[in-house]
This record gives structure tokens, C-alpha cells and sequence, in this order.
């Protein structure tokens, strides 16, 4: 109250109320990735867009085509089949009985695909050249991809709102433009109930959007339920059968939404345990893994050890025995003492007697006088 707080009026009091709100308003709604409601958002507008474009490229087709075969307007109204057996077709000279499997497969339709062919054979158009019709079939082509991406992104979108607003989609379909006045409740409602069922529609939808904003686990069992009312509702407009009452459905809707919630946790948990466990073999397998490698590396490193000890002891067998003899150095540290080279030996004196001198002489003497006389010789034999 004010009187406990010093300053506090009435009107920050109800200022901070409001905050508070909002404080706990914001932090009751998560925030999840796969309810972002702005994909839905440019989805819709995108599905717009090309729904316009895909009806502006038909037409250049049906027209571009159409002077060479303006028959086939009549038969295949629709815009995207036209494409395709326009494609198909390429000139319609060349049509023949052959083609009519193709034909029924494309229109869906064997009493169609008869027609065409009757209807190419009596045309009252004009020829074309292979070049027009080369272009008018590139044109055909891109213009049926559109289609394509067009239902692919429908899907996509169905998906997203049965993730993002189940309750609302159950209701009333894809929320586009004109979400009421397009509804297939107000189509059917007489011309006198239209705006009244309009009104109730509006309501049963802001109550399926606050559900599907606020609830944790989103369900579609509400906007089944509520569909239903609105059911119940337009029936009591044109018989008079007055409808159940908005409590009862609603205490039916609880209950079915509580087992729905049950079974989605109950597999939610049931998938958690399944991952839980793939992550635990996971880890498992990384440990058994590392183990593995840490005693390869252990076992690796033991070979190298007896492999280096193998080769030192190769190493020893391998020296010389004299190093192995030599003497090893005195622990006291005293160093050796280097041994003395011995003196060369003299020279023994051998004792001559002197008879043996003197015949040693004579032996001199006679050797000079041959030498003279081989001297003179010679001399005498040059002059």
C-alpha cells in the first residue's frame, strides 16, 4: 500500500503493476526457433506474389500460343495444365494417336485427350515457325517451374503453421488476406447470416491464436474443437438447433489437449533417451579409441627401446679385442706416464785382421789397371 512506501502514489503504483505484467508476460513466452511467425509472414506474401505472376505468364502463353492453336483454350482452362500440353503439343500438326498417353496423363482426363486431338486435326490456326514454337516452349518450361515452386511452397507453409499455429490452421486454413471473407463458413452462410457468422468467426479465431501463442506444447485439439462451433453455430442459423454450450467444449478440448501433451512428451522423451544413448556409445567409442591408440604408442615405444638395446650391445660384440684390453685409468686421477722410446743400437765395429787387408789392396789395385787398359782401348778404336 502507499502508506508502507515513502513517495509511492497510486498512479506508480499501477504504473509498476503494469511492468510487472508485462515483465512475467514475457518471460512465460519462449522464444523458439521453429515458432518464428515472420517466415509465415513473407512466406504468404511470396505465395501472393507468385500466384499473380504465374497468372500473368499464362496468359502471354495462352496468347503466344493461341495463334497457332486457339482451340485448346476451351478445352484446358487452367492455366499451369494449359502450359503443359502446350509444351507437350509443340506443333499440333505433328500430333497423332501415339501422343494420347501422354495427353491423359498430363490432363487427367481421356474423353480431354481425345478432344485435343480431334481438335488439332480440324484447328483453324495458323503455322509457326521452329523458332516461335522453340520460345514459346523455353517460356512454357520456366513458367511451369514456377508452378512447381509455387505447390512446394504451399507445403513448406502448411508445415510451418502446424508448427507455429496448429489451433488456427485447424480452423480456418492458411492465414491469408481476407482471412474471414474468404472462409469457406462465410461461402456457406445465407446472405442475412454472413455478417453475424463473420463476427463469431473472428472471435473463435482470436481464441485459437492466444492458444497457439501461449501454450508450451501446441496442439491442434483446439482448433478442432472450436471448429466445431463454429459448425454448431452456422447450423443453428439455418435449422434453429441450438449449439453446445462454449464451456463444455472447451472442458473437452482440456482433456483431449492433456493426453495429446502427454503422448508428445512421452515421445519426446522417449527420443531423448535414444539420443542420450547414441551420445553415450559415442563417447564410449572415442575412449576405447583413445585407449587403443595410448598402448599402440606404449607398445611402440618399448619395441624402440629393446631395438636400441640391441644395437649397443651389437655394437660392443663389434669392437676390436686390443681396445677392449686396453688399461683403464687409475680412479685416483692420476694420469699415465708415458713410456720412454728405447735408444737406437749402435753400430758393432768388425774386427779386419791385416792379411786380409792387404789382399783386399792388391784386389784394388788390379781392379784400377783393368779399368785403364778398357780405357786406352777404347780410345784407340775411335781414332
Amino acid at each position: 500500500s502507499p502508506a508502507l512506501v515513502r513517495g509511492l502514489t497510486a498512479q506508480s503504483a499501477a504504473k509498476a503493476q503494469l511492468g510487472l505484467g508485462h515483465s512475467y508476460s514475457r518471460a512465460k513466452v519462449k522464444f523458439n526457433v521453429h515458432r518464428v511467425d515472420n517466415m509465415i509472414i513473407q512466406s504468404i506474401s511470396l505465395l501472393d506474389q507468385l500466384d499473380k505472376d504465374i497468372n500473368t505468364f499464362s496468359m502471354r502463353v495462352r496468347e503466344w500460343y493461341g495463334y497457332h492453336f486457339p482451340e485448346l483454350i476451351k478445352i484446358v482452362p487452367d492455366n499451369s495444365m494449359y502450359c503443359r500440353v502446350a509444351k507437350f503439343i509443340g506443333n499440333r500438326r505433328e500430333l497423332s494417336e501415339e501422343s494420347l498417353e501422354g495427353l491423359e496423363e498430363i490432363v487427367m482426363d481421356s474423353a480431354k485427350a481425345q478432344a485435343i486431338l480431334e481438335a488439332s486435326r480440324s484447328s483453324m490456326g495458323m503455322d509457326i515457325s521452329p523458332l516461335d514454337l522453340i520460345n514459346i516452349e523455353s517460356f512454357s518450361r520456366r513458367v511451369i517451374s514456377l508452378s512447381d515452386y509455387r505447390k512446394g511452397l504451399q507445403e513448406y507453409l502448411r508445415s510451418k503453421m502446424s508448427q507455429v499455429a496448429p489451433s488456427l490452421s485447424a480452423l480456418i486454413g492458411e492465414p491469408k488476406y481476407g482471412l474471414i471473407f474468404h472462409s469457406t463458413f462465410i461461402g456457406r452462410a445465407a446472405a442475412k447470416n454472413k455478417g453475424r457468422i463473420s463476427r463469431y468467426l473472428a472471435n473463435k479465431c482470436t481464441i485459437a491464436s492466444r492458444i497457439d501463442c501461449f501454450s508450451e506444447v501446441p496442439t491442434s485439439v483446439f482448433g478442432d474443437k472450436l471448429r466445431e462451433q463454429v459448425e454448431e453455430r452456422l447450423a443453428f442459423y439455418e435449422t434453429g438447433e441450438p449449439p453446445r454450450k462454449n464451456l463444455e467444449v472447451m472442458k473437452e478440448a482440456v482433456v483431449e489437449a492433456n493426453e495429446v501433451v502427454a503422448e508428445v512428451k512421452r515421445r519426446q522423451e522417449k527420443k531423448e533417451k535414444k539420443r542420450k544413448k547414441r551420445e553415450k556409445r559415442r563417447l564410449e567409442a572415442l575412449a576405447a579409441a583413445a585407449e587403443e591408440a595410448a598402448e599402440n604408442s606404449v607398445m611402440e615405444t618399448e619395441e624402440n627401446d629393446v631395438g636400441a638395446k640391441k644395437k649397443k650391445k651389437k655394437k660392443k660384440q663389434q669392437q676390436p679385442e686390443e681396445s677392449e684390453a686396453e688399461p683403464e685409468p687409475e680412479e685416483n686421477g692420476v694420469e699415465e706416464e708415458e713410456e720412454e722410446e728405447p735408444l737406437p743400437k749402435k753400430k758393432r765395429k768388425v774386427v779386419v785382421e791385416p792379411e786380409q787387408e792387404e789382399e783386399e789392396e792388391e784386389e784394388k789395385k788390379k781392379k784400377k789397371k783393368k779399368k785403364k787398359k778398357k780405357a786406352v782401348a777404347q780410345d784407340s778404336e775411335e781414332h
